[in-house]
């Protein structure tokens, strides 16, 4: 094995999507390319010609990668939890979190429009809005209603993201921060219409 041949492999595939995917969160879409990348991995563009044909492939790996970590792994550990109610907590914690943080998502959105993203970006929202129809109907509500609070707690995920995206000098922290995720959650996992809880 040559010198140059086992500098090209020293990188894996998942290596440029993982560093891809942190771009993408970022930069957003424009963050996804072969020589900043290559730069921030200290490797050479031939290392990334090894595992990828183009951009486009990196792009999908980057969005495959982002759908696995941030959707299926996610509801994998949500359906792990017995108690309904815990699971809707689990989730609106740590989504509402990562929205106030930042995370790809918000990129994802920004890059809607793109043909590639589109269909990603699709597939994942109503996998998200199916999940979360079904952690309502666990918790009691009929099937309209939990249609209707999944569609509107996904809509207060979104919102946090684009506020905190919009003003972050003034994006809270801390106790702050815990305070409205604490509220997020409340409104979220209200009891059912009709239920005296």
């Amino acid at each position: 094995m040559t010198v140059r041949y086992r500098m090209v492999m020293s990188l894996s595939k998942a290596d440029w999507t993982e560093s891809a995917l942190l771009a993408l969160a970022r930069d957003g879409l424009t963050g996804v390319a072969v020589e900043p990348l290559a730069r921030r991995l200290n490797a050479t563009k031939g290392s990334f010609y090894w595992h990828f044909a183009n951009r486009a492939e990196l792009i999908a790996a980057t969005l495959e990668l982002w759908e696995q970590h941030q959707t299926t792994e996610v509801i994998e550990h949500i359906r792990a939890i017995s108690d309904p109610r815990d699971r809707l907590v689990a989730l609106g914690t740590g989504a509402y979190a990562d929205a106030a943080q930042g995370n790809a998502h918000a990129a994802v959105l920004a890059a809607a429009s793109d043909p590639q993203v589109a269909p990603v970006l699709e597939r994942v929202t109503r996998t998200r809005l199916t999940f979360l129809q079904e952690l309502y109907c666990d918790l009691g509500n009929a099937t309209d209603d939990a249609a209707r609070r999944a569609r509107m707690a996904y809509a207060l995920y979104l919102g946090i993201g684009e506020l905190y995206r919009a003003d972050p000098d003034n994006a809270p922290a801390g106790q702050e921060l815990h305070a409205d995720l604490e509220l997020a959650i409340d409104l979220m996992t209200s009891p059912p219409n009709g239920s005296k809880e």
